[in-house]
């Protein structure tokens, strides 16, 4: 006899229903799982088997054979184990078939019968609601983040026991609690701007780019506080909207930063990896892909500090990423897209001493080190980068006199009202800050005067432009024009995008 159990295969960020067939016919003793299975899901076999014996429940003497359709998507990861218990117990009448066709179920089985959590249970409760199921009976342990879902019944399950109870209608859960909001600002305290002294230069850059979701590049000798405001640029992002912080939510729930979550990320994210870290660490990897740093990064700020440390092949596989806002990664069983907007953050020393341009102190690299230091970033990496902030060492008066500049609080009350223009700017279209405009979107927003036309053809010239190069220079003073709260963009706004476009080989 054979019985079906709706699941679903998470694929990237997503998730797709699939149906979990058991048949069990008399013949010699057998467990065969077809479907396209990895090595996690047919090790299921022997959890299943001592699961349904452990909890009193029978377990065919004949050979079973349970599908995982469709059978072209490969199944990974050991969150099939409920359902293809369940398929084989609802095979045997078990239970009552009418009441789990309307569930998604998934869940990693133990060999005493108990349930265990798996990641990505938010992206299955997205998908389980999408395609029109009612109930998501998952372990007690995602049962938060799982709710976070609004209008799909969440039935928390501690063992396999509890789940045939529940389908025998003589057992009933308890009430999920309502999630709250993640602050993140709780678990990661950013610095304030306050809190560092002079650098009005890189501040207002700081503000710029946070106010269009720009890239920068901060340079300059050691101790001249990159590091610090780098830091600081979390704290005066604005708060994610509701479509963003669903992004957000899922990669976080299929790579299982925080374990399982008990609320939507609210925070931008702020990743700072090592510069050791490897290509497949950065932009995603694997056997199975799973999101790297870029995508972890989403909607939030990537930080690469010592840039020139970070090894070149790593660096170059950012490009892509950065440029497209998304990475897709081929294996043989399946393509996987990971989305990647993220504001990308570096900081480096001009020189291998970290004095070149610093007057205070004499540099003692050569100038062929110099070059080959600065080589170590590509020109194509570094034209991706639209703010080059150049940090000197902060003047002994101001840091003496210690008095404190604006907060990051007022700071952030500016760039929230520069992104509130841009999302008004972009509603229907699916994009939040000017630095997502496209060549189509570029030409209805980013139009200029004569006189700003002008600038920017002088400035093509002497600076040598290239076309990404001059595209940025637009999106750039069209954000400045929004920090003033200007319609158009204005010949001054164009003069002070310009002052942020430096080359380092000059």
């Amino acid at each position: 006899m054979s019985h079906y159990i709706p699941s679903v295969a998470i694929l990237g960020i997503d998730a797709k229903p699939i149906i979990i067939e058991a048949d069990v016919a008399f013949g010699l003793s057998s467990f065969t799982i077809v479907g396209l299975p990895d090595a996690a899901v047919k090790e299921s076999k022997e959890r299943i088997r001592a699961a349904i014996k452990n909890t009193d429940l029978p377990f065919p003497r004949w050979r079973v054979t349970v599908n995982l359709s469709p059978a072209h998507l490969k199944k990974q990861g050991v969150l099939y184990d409920l359902p293809i218990a369940v398929a084989i117990l609802a095979a045997q009448e078990n239970i009552i078939p009418e009441k789990e066709h309307s569930a998604v179920f998934l869940g990693e089985l133990g060999l005493q019968g108990e349930i265990r959590p798996v990641r990505g249970s938010f992206v299955a409760a997205v998908a389980a609601k999408t395609y029109g199921y009612e109930h998501l009976i998952l372990p007690k342990e995602n049962a938060q983040e799982a709710a976070l879902v609004h209008g799909l019944k969440i039935i928390p399950v501690s063992s396999l026991r509890e789940v045939v109870d529940y389908l025998r209608n003589i057992w009933s859960p308890k009430q999920v609690d309502i999630p709250i909001l993640l602050d993140e600002k709780e678990k990661n305290p950013f610095v304030d701007l306050a809190d560092i002294f002079g650098q009005e230069h890189a501040k207002r850059g700081l503000e710029i780019a946070a106010s269009g979701g720009h890239n920068l590049l901060l340079y300059g000798p050691p101790g001249s506080g990159k590091t610090m405001l780098a830091k600081a640029l979390p704290s005066i992002l604005p708060s994610m909207s509701p479509e963003e912080a669903i992004e957000v939510t899922k990669i976080y729930s299929i790579a299982n930063e925080y374990g399982s979550l008990s609320g939507f990320i609210s925070e931008r994210p702020y990743r700072s990896p090592h510069h050791s870290t490897s290509a497949s660490a950065l932009v995603g990897g694997g056997a199975w892909p799973k999101p790297g740093e870029v995508t972890l990064a989403h909607r939030g700020v990537l930080f690469l500090d010592e840039l020139p440390e970070f090894n070149r092949s790593a660096l170059e596989h950012l490009r892509q990423p950065i440029e497209d806002g998304h990475v897709t990664i081929s294996r043989v069983s399946a393509s996987f897209t990971f989305p990647s907007k993220c504001m990308l953050v570096a900081a480096m020393n001009p020189c291998p001493c970290g004095h070149a341009d610093d007057p205070g102190v004499i540099c003692t690299c050569s100038t062929s080190a110099v070059h080959q230091y600065r080589k170590k970033i590509s020109g194509p990496l570094l034209d991706r980068l639209d703010l080059s902030i150049s940090v000197p060492r902060v003047e002994t008066e101001k840091l003496t006199k210690r008095t404190l500049g604006e907060s990051s609080e007022t700071v952030r009350k500016r760039v929230e009202i520069a992104r509130t223009r841009q999302i008004n700017r972009f509603k229907n279209i699916g994009i939040f800050s000017n630095a997502e405009m496209n060549s189509r979107l570029l030409h209805e927003f980013g139009t200029i005067d004569e006189a700003g036309e002008k600038i920017m053809r002088i400035a093509t010239e002497r600076l040598h432009l290239s076309a990404r190069g001059y595209t940025r220079i637009i999106k750039m003073a069209r954000t400045i024009a929004d920090l003033k709260e200007e319609d158009h963009i204005l010949p001054s706004h164009l003069s002070e995008a310009l002052t942020y476009r430096h080359s380092l080989e000059k």
